[in-house]
C-alpha cells in the first residue's frame, strides 16, 4: 500500500457521488487519495486541519466558450486556450471542453488544430473540444449568428470524424432537423458525444436521433422545443430517455428553479451542470465580441444588444450553490452533477470526477459557492 504523505481533516469529503460526513482524506505517495473514517486516521502524519467545507474532486465542465477575457471563437489558438485554462482552473475546474460557437468552416478547423495541440502539450484542464454548431435551427438560434447556421454536408462530417480520431473527447451539438440519422450514427460510432440542442424539432424527430446514437442534450430547456400537452418537443424527449444525459445552466437566470426541480425529479442523475461560460469568466471585463456582435455583462447576465441571452456569467461552484439554495438539491447530488456526472459522458475520463484518483482537489465552500485548490 502506498505511503500516506498528508492528511486533511476538518471538512466533509465528497467522493464524486456521495458525501462522507466527518471523514478525513489521505494523500498517498503515488498521487492517489483515500477516504478515512476519523478512527482510522494514523498518528504522526503531516495533517492539515480545515475549518469546515467539503473536499471534492475538481469540477468537470463540458461547455466553456471562453474565459480570462477571451473567446475561443475570436482567437482559436494556443494562447487563448491557455488563458481559458488558467481562468477556469482558478475556479476549481479540473477538466473542460473548450467550446466553439457556430462559426465559419475555417474557424472550426483552426479550433480543432489548436485543441489537438493543447492536448499534446498537456495544457492543464483541456480534455477535448465541444463544437456547438453550426448545424443548428435558425428558429432556435439563441445568440448564434443565423448567417452562419447551415445543414451538415459531407465536408463537415469528414472534418468531425477526423477530429474525433485526433482528440480524446469531442462533443458536437446539432439540431436533429439539420443532420441525417446516418450522420448522427457515423459520429457516434467514431466516439463523438452527439448532443441535441438549438433545435425546434418535434418529439419523434428527437427520439429518432437518440435511436441513431445521440446521447446528450445541450443546456436543457434553453434554445429548444419545449414540452407541451400534445407536443413534448426536445425537452420531453430528453426527460423520457434514461440513456440520454442533459446539461443544465444553473444560474437562476436561464432556468427557473421549479423547472430544475421537475427535471431532476424526472431524470435524476442524468442531468449534469455546465457553466456555458464566456470571456467574462475569471475576468472583470464588462463586454466582449461574438461573431462581430457586442455582448454586455450586467447583474449576472450576458446579453446581446437586443436582450438575447448570450452564454452565462457563471462559475461551476456557484451553479452548485444555486442548485442547493434555490432548487432544494442536496449538496451531495449537486456536487455529483459538477464532477462525476459530466465525467461519465466522456470517452476518455482520465480519472476525472473521482476523489481517489490523482488530479485537482478542491476545498469547496457551500455557503459562498467558491473553492480553492489544495492539490
Amino acid at each position: 500500500m502506498s505511503e500516506i504523505i498528508k492528511i486533511f481533516t476538518g471538512a466533509d469529503v465528497h467522493d464524486g457521488q456521495r458525501l462522507h460526513d466527518g471523514a478525513a482524506l489521505a494523500l498517498l505517495q503515488d498521487g492517489r487519495r483515500r477516504i478515512l473514517a476519523p478512527q482510522d486516521v494514523p498518528q504522526g502524519c503531516e495533517t492539515e486541519v480545515l475549518e469546515g467545507g467539503v473536499l471534492t474532486p475538481g469540477f468537470v465542465d463540458l461547455q466553456v466558450n471562453g474565459g480570462g477575457g477571451v473567446m475561443l471563437n475570436a482567437a482559436p489558438d494556443g494562447a487563448s486556450l491557455r488563458r481559458m485554462a488558467m481562468a477556469h482552473r482558478a475556479t476549481g475546474v479540473a477538466g473542460f471542453l473548450p467550446t466553439l460557437i457556430t462559426d465559419r468552416p475555417e474557424v472550426t478547423a483552426a479550433a480543432i488544430d489548436a485543441v489537438a495541440q493543447a492536448v499534446a502539450d498537456a495544457v492543464p484542464g483541456i480534455i477535448g473540444l465541444h463544437l456547438e454548431g453550426p448545424h443548428l435551427s435558425v428558429a432556435r438560434k439563441g445568440a448564434h449568428d443565423a448567417a452562419l447556421i447551415r445543414p451538415m454536408e459531407s465536408a463537415d462530417i469528414d472534418l468531425i470524424l477526423q477530429a474525433a480520431a485526433r482528440l480524446p473527447n469531442l462533443m458536437v451539438t446539432v439540431a436533429p432537423e439539420t443532420v441525417t440519422r446516418a450522420q448522427i450514427s457515423a459520429m457516434a460510432q467514431a466516439g463523438v458525444i452527439v448532443s441535441l440542442g438549438h433545435s425546434d424539432a418535434d418529439y419523434e424527430t428527437c427520439i429518432a436521433a437518440f435511436d441513431a446514437g445521440a446521447r446528450c442534450v445541450t443546456h436543457l430547456f434553453n434554445a429548444m422545443s419545449q414540452m407541451g400537452n400534445r407536443a413534448p418537443g426536445l425537452v420531453g424527449a430528453a426527460l423520457a430517455r434514461a440513456d440520454v444525459q442533459a446539461g443544465l445552466i444553473a444560474d437562476g437566470i436561464h432556468v427557473h428553479p421549479a423547472s430544475m426541480r421537475n427535471a431532476l425529479a424526472a431524470k435524476g442523475a442524468g442531468i449534469f451542470l455546465v457553466s456555458d461560460a464566456m470571456a467574462t469568466a475569471g475576468s472583470d471585463i464588462q463586454s466582449f465580441s461574438l461573431n462581430g456582435r457586442a455582448v454586455y455583462r450586467s447583474e449576472g447576465r450576458l446579453t446581446l444588444a437586443d436582450g438575447t441571452l448570450a452564454g452565462a456569467d457563471l462559475e461551476m461552484g456557484h451553479a452548485v450553490r444555486t442548485l442547493v439554495g434555490s432548487a432544494d438539491v442536496p449538496l451531495a447530488q449537486a456536487l455529483a452533477m459538477a464532477t462525476s456526472g459530466p465525467a461519465a459522458l466522456l470517452r476518455k475520463k482520465g480519472g476525472l470526477g473521482q476523489i481517489e484518483t490523482p488530479g485537482v482537489l478542491l476545498h469547496y465552500y457551500p455557503e459562498s459557492g467558491t473553492s480553492r485548490l489544495l492539490a
